[in-house]
């Protein structure tokens, strides 16, 4: 199996501190770091989650990724978020989506957090270079530049603030996900395991990863939405931006690690 990732990639970087009081001069916390992780986030987070199943995979993303940050205070004993700060977050537009053999891929996946590295020009040739193309965007939807992609997961919040653009034929493309609601496709509503979310962020990259893994493998849409609702559960039972860990297509369970 082999799948391409096209997006922009950032670098996540959670800082774990303590807040025991309150700053004298105004009623804002103080925050005292203690330690702190980072991972790659964005695209970079798809691929990351797409290894992690043991995909085959190559990226085509901005290459000053390392230079585009979003770093989260986050306390360490409640995991409660005080401040995200995102820097550098303005990219360039990609240059090389023609010079790309999609032939070669199993799918594409577009991962587009709208921060100016595709267009809507982009992403409709690219959704012409490939039968399966799978679309995560932050854009508002346009049948336009969405009609040739397989699928776009997308999820509650976002869907609400573009169903107005959802035309007919679009309808049965949207996997629509609703963190501990499970997700609907097709008016069907496919439930989740009820359990302790640690942190949200970076679930969508996971469950797309997921999704694709699996429809990849055995082109059924019911076990690949019931696998990736499987991995997103596990990586929001997790710290920060994480990846899930298989054993012969099973998601580990959180007890065993």
């Amino acid at each position: 199996m082999n799948i391409l990732v096209i997006g922009e990639s950032c670098v996540d970087t959670f800082m774990y501190g303590s807040c025991n009081r309150l700053c004298p001069e105004a009623p804002a916390p103080v925050f005292n770091p203690l330690f702190s992780t980072a991972n790659g986030g964005m695209a970079r987070n798809v691929l990351e989650n797409l290894m992690s199943f043991g995909v085959e995979c190559d990226l085509c993303t901005n290459p000053n990724w390392e230079e585009v940050t979003k770093t989260r205070f986050i306390d360490h004993n409640f995991n409660h978020m005080f401040l995200r700060v995102d820097a550098n977050d303005k990219i360039t537009r990609v240059r090389n989506l023609r010079d790309i053999n999609y032939a070669k891929y199993d799918a594409v996946i577009i991962s587009d957090y709208n921060k100016g590295f595709l267009d809507p020009e982009d992403i409709d040739y690219i959704a012409g270079q490939h039968d399966l193309v799978l679309l995560d965007t932050k854009k508002i939807l346009e049948e336009s530049w969405c009609k040739n992609i397989k699928f776009i997961k997308i999820n509650n919040h976002e869907y609400k603030k573009t169903k107005h653009m959802v035309v007919e034929n679009m309808k049965d493309k949207l996997i629509i996900t609703k963190g501990a609601d499970g997700c609907t496709y097709k008016d069907k509503t496919y439930d989740v395991k009820k359990v302790e979310i640690k942190d949200s962020s970076g679930a969508g990259d996971t469950f797309l990863a997921a999704f694709t893994t699996k429809y990849v493998d055995d082109d059924n849409i019911d076990d690949a939405i019931d696998f990736a609702n499987q991995c997103a559960t596990a990586a929001v039972q997790k710290r920060g931006v994480a990846t899930v860990k298989l054993t012969n297509w099973q998601v580990r369970d959180e007890e065993e690690e």
